[in-house]
């Protein structure tokens, strides 16, 4: 049945309408707990402390490769959701607020990638296994630390997010 004929009854007109926030809470949900899941992985599995120069570089370089591109686009996909959702509960103050505290936590989570993670990694990515810069290990730990405060932030988004729908 075309969209236009639910015009006519208002009833599953406010079904549809029901459902299509439904659905885009439902991806809401999905896309900030991938971002959130991915930099949480990398807190727990991959501290790079304890790794040798070359073992460090080795690693690095396969995770940039993976991720520099595929993680930026997710976020941005998933602020731009979260600002949409937020949009059209901006009827329900609560939700709204905590929608849009969500969407300013992922974007500090985006800024803290494109201007401090970023950069490191596109310093690491010049480098040789074999032949690391000898003040390696300041970069490693300003890259984590910087890490380690987005995971910080996109949990938060995540938990406010998962919150504002638990709310309603």
């Amino acid at each position: 049945m075309p969209s236009f004929l639910f015009l006519n009854d208002p009833i599953l007109c406010l079904k549809k309408i029901k459902m299509n926030l439904l659905i885009l809470r439902f991806v809401n949900i999905m896309m900030v707990a991938l971002v959130a899941g991915t930099v949480f992985a990398i807190t727990v599995g991959f501290n790079p402390k304890t790794l040798s120069a070359p073992a460090y570089v080795e690693m690095q370089q396969l995770a940039i490769k993976s991720l520099n591109t595929l993680m930026p686009l997710l976020g941005l996909i998933t602020i731009i959701i979260t600002f949409l959702s937020a949009f059209l509960h901006r009827n329900d103050k609560p939700v709204f607020i905590l929608l849009l505290t969500g969407a300013g936590f992922l974007i500090i989570s985006g800024l803290i990638t494109k201007f401090g993670n970023q950069p490191i990694n596109s310093i690491v990515m010049t480098w040789d296994k074999h032949t690391v810069p000898a003040d390696w290990t300041s970069l490693r730990d300003h890259w984590w630390n910087l890490h380690l405060f987005r995971t910080a932030t996109s949990i938060a988004a995540l938990g406010l997010i998962i919150y504002s729908y638990l709310k309603r």
